[in-house]
């Protein structure tokens, strides 16, 4: 992700400065239960009430393009909170729904006017095409009529993200006068990048009072009878469709409904033994297909809610992978996307080099003044070859030739990419370095500035070449190789296979380190290896450029009390300088970096390992609400009757931490596809302790597919066909 350093995390940094991109952490995201929604390239970030209250250094808000459309929306009874009674997100994403009631009402003499619990309120909210949605039933359960006041104030900062994040800026735009009738209000901003930004409010029926920041509805209610308010926040646009709010909800909430449906249905299905595990199931195909946006190459995950919702290369890759047994649809929207967005020109302000693969890109106000890199930014050292590698991997589930033939030139910039600019120094090794002052100090997906350091803290200096780099450039080169032989090109795969086994052998002569038992973290400018027990080290065995002989001892450093936490393996061990549990990078357990591990440990046969993973970010998401596991949590030890300890400004739902139990299944069940063949292969299969059976329906193998039964029985694990559609072959290795 984004550089966001622990060490600076309470700091506001001018946007002036080098790296304008903290996440500040003056307030937690954890404080209650926040409740997301996203639609496109509209999210929202609500309290447990329904309210985006603004100050505090808070999220909460309507963001549209990066940009946040409305800072504060609190709601009031006769100038009194409400009751909260229950907030729920529906299983799919769809929708919000805040139940919330009366408090005790007191006149201004201070007798009791009206006891609590005799009104319900419903909120219920929905994001679509630019636009929040709300309906607002009030019912009457007191046997007399009863005359309320509801008041709803808002406002909207425009707040570019990076502002929200933290980031001081010398100069604003300017806000514009506020436009009003009996109906609505119109805020609007004129940012410096010249564009003009605007929040249109709608309410049906009309306010009996309305303001700048407040409407004010007087109601008579009958008792046992609901009223509704509907109301519309667009950010998109001005409204046209000429429809009143009342009339555009239920259409608009039956496309959002179809389209998360559309999407979705082409997932398998996935039902086990343990109930709890198919609510943290079906929470990440929820989230992962909520975060996923439409674009005219398919379907796109956007990284994450609050910071990271856009277009990210490393998160989007990785969440591809994870994905590609249930849903390679995801994997040929990302490869397109991002091959049409490959850099083809040298940019040092953007880290652009022809062939690179794009790190992220941002629409906001400060992206397009320049005031931070991120408009189109290209410093991340691992996306291009991790481009290759989904290629690569999306080639063998699909055999879509029409497709990979089409990347086919995409790819082979990105190879060339590797040996004229990925290598810096003629070594053999990738390597990174910003040319900017305002890029990213750090380009691995631990981007933290002190993220990479040497045994005895001092942080190491560039160019860097990561320990995961180089095992996704032998993945990159052994995935192309493959492609190659599909498309004909022979010599072009043995050249490609040639260079990827000279890479392992120098892999291993430089990075695995006797005394740790286990790959250091990083070779610094000097050559000097960064002697570090860390996660990226399992990356080498998801690749497979680990030697078998070092596997089992890379496990046992990652699987040790210093590196397992017991709810997972931090991103760095206990006993290193720089362990700091509560840290963003040195010391927190990230879920999706366990299911690369876990896959890893799956690759070489060690099992046990990759259960012990996928029971310990289990454990983890039945003490997390919703079993939604965030972008990563605290490194603390597991402790009897307690729960992980939450990083405060972590993401959720986040695509990649969302996709790791799929991810984690898949490992654990050895499940494979092999076209050619027509087989869907489960190698070695292993149920975790917390689960008895696992259903898996709608497993396609190209336009064929099965449903499958996966059921412990006298110390094994034994497949059965419940279902198949063509002649599709189901085949076990015990």
């Amino acid at each position: 992700m984004l550089d966001t350093p622990e060490d600076g995390a309470n700091q506001v940094p001018d946007a002036s400065a080098a790296a304008p991109i903290i996440v500040a952490a003056s307030r937690s995201l954890r404080e209650g239960h926040t409740r997301t929604l996203k639609h496109g390239d509209i999210f929202a970030v609500f309290d447990q009430r329904g309210d985006a209250v603004s100050g505090g250094g808070g999220s909460d808000g309507l963001y549209y393009r990066d940009t946040r459309h409305l800072s504060h929306f609190h709601l009031t009874f006769g100038g009194w909170c409400p009751i909260l009674l229950s907030s729920v997100l529906r299983d799919d994403n769809a929708a919000l729904t805040f139940d919330l009631t009366n408090p005790d009402l007191f006149d201004a003499g201070g007798r009791l006017t009206m006891v609590h619990d005799l009104i319900h309120l419903r909120r219920s909210r929905f994001l679509w095409d630019g636009t929040c949605y709300e309906r607002l039933a009030l019912r009457n359960y007191d046997e007399l009529p009863r005359r309320i006041t509801i008041e709803l104030a808002f406002a909207a900062d425009f707040a570019d993200l990076f502002e929200v994040r933290g980031a001081r800026r010398a100069m604003r735009g300017k806000m514009q006068a506020t436009a009003m009738d009996a109906c609505g209000v119109t805020l609007a901003y004129t940012g410096l990048d010249g564009y003009e930004r605007t929040t249109q409010l709608c309410f049906d029926p009309p306010p009996t009072r309305l303001t700048e920041n407040e409407a004010v509805f007087e109601l008579e209610l009958p008792p046992l009878k609901t009223h509704l308010l509907y109301i519309e926040i667009c950010c998109a646009s001005a409204r046209s469709d000429g429809r009143s709010p009342r009339r555009a909800f239920p259409t608009a909430l039956r496309a959002a409904r179809r389209s998360l449906q559309s999407l979705s249905s082409r997932a398998a299905t996935i039902v086990t033994s343990n109930d709890i595990f198919n609510e943290a199931a079906g929470r990440s195909v929820s989230d992962l297909y909520m975060l996923s946006t439409r674009t005219s190459y398919g379907p796109y995950p956007y990284a994450g809610i609050p910071w990271f919702s856009t277009f990210f290369g490393r998160d989007a890759l990785i969440t591809a992978l994870e994905t590609l047994w249930l849903d390679p649809d995801i994997a040929r929207g990302v490869l397109c996307y991002l091959a049409a967005n490959q850099a083809t020109t040298v940019d040092p302000a953007a880290d652009a080099e022809p062939g690179k693969i794009l790190h992220e890109s941002r629409q906001g106000e400060m992206a397009n003044l320049g005031e931070v890199p991120f408009r189109r930014y290209y410093g991340s050292i691992d996306s291009t070859p991790l481009f290759i590698l989904l290629a690569g991997a999306y080639m063998d589930r699909t055999h879509d030739h029409a497709t990979v033939q089409a990347l086919w030139p995409h790819i082979e910039a990105a190879l060339q990419w590797i040996d004229d600019y990925g290598d810096r120094d003629g070594d053999g090794f990738v390597e990174y370095g910003r040319y900017s002052a305002d890029g990213l100090l750090n380009q691995g997906w631990k981007d933290s500035r002190d993220s990479i350091f040497h045994k005895d803290g001092t942080l190491a200096q560039g160019p860097i070449a990561l320990v995961e780099v180089q095992a996704y450039v032998y993945g990159a080169w052994m995935a192309a190789a493959s492609i190659a032989r599909h498309l004909g090109h022979g010599q072009r795969a043995t050249a490609l296979e040639a260079k990827a086994q000279r890479l392992r052998e120098r892999f291993d002569q430089a990075f695995f380190d006797p005394e740790l038992g286990t790959y250091a973290l990083a070779l610094d400018g000097d050559k000097k290896p960064c002697r570090v027990r860390t996660s990226n080290a399992g990356h080498a065995l998801y690749t497979g450029i680990a030697l078998p002989e070092r596997a089992a001892s890379v496990a046992a450093a990652l699987m040790g009390s210093a590196s397992f936490s017991g709810w997972g393996v931090r991103t760095v061990a206990s006993t290193e300088t720089r362990y700091n549990p509560m840290s963003y990078h040195n010391g927190s357990v990230w879920p999706h970096d366990n299911a690369i591990v876990a896959a890893g440990f799956a690759r070489y046969g060690m099992h046990g390992a990759a259960l012990g993973i996928f029971d310990g970010l289990f454990a983890a998401a039945t003490h997390i609400d919703l079993r939604r596991l965030p972008e990563l949590f605290c490194g603390f030890a597991r402790r009897r009757n307690r729960g992980p300890t939450l990083y405060p400004v972590a993401c959720s739902p986040q695509a990649w931490a969302a996709a790791t139990p799929l991810s984690l299944l898949q490992s654990c069940l050895g499940l494979d596809f092999d076209l050619a063949a027509g087989e869907i292969r489960f190698q070695h299969p292993r149920l975790p302790d917390f689960m008895d059976e696992v259903a898996l329906y709608g497993l396609a193998l190209g336009s064929q597919s099965a449903d499958v039964l996966l059921k412990r029985a006298a110390g094994s694990v034994m497949v059965s066909v419940l279902d198949r559609r063509g002649s599709v072959v189901v085949t076990t290795t015990n």
